[in-house]
């Protein structure tokens, strides 16, 4: 059963990686690294890393998600093709 949510998962990161090199748009890129971050630290967890997964989960899906965030505010998001 475990194998089941470990394959799921593993799939679910293997889609937001491919969406984020795929999207257009920064925010929505951000937001799905935040995600992929989110699921790092959930398998992380699930092999008893626990440190390894608070790292990731404030780090990856915290922190970093903040500054990209907060550094596309502070430019325009879109061309002007």
């Amino acid at each position: 059963m475990i194998w089941i949510i470990n394959f799921a998962l593993l799939l679910f990161m293997i889609i937001c990686a491919l969406a984020a090199i795929t999207v257009r748009d920064l925010l929505h890129a951000t937001v799905i690294l935040a995600a992929y971050s989110l699921v790092m630290s959930v398998l992380w967890a699930g092999l008893n890393a626990v440190d390894v997964a608070f790292t990731e989960a404030t780090v990856g899906a915290g922190i970093t998600t903040v500054l990209f965030i907060a550094a596309i505010a502070r430019i325009r998001r879109c061309s002007e093709d």
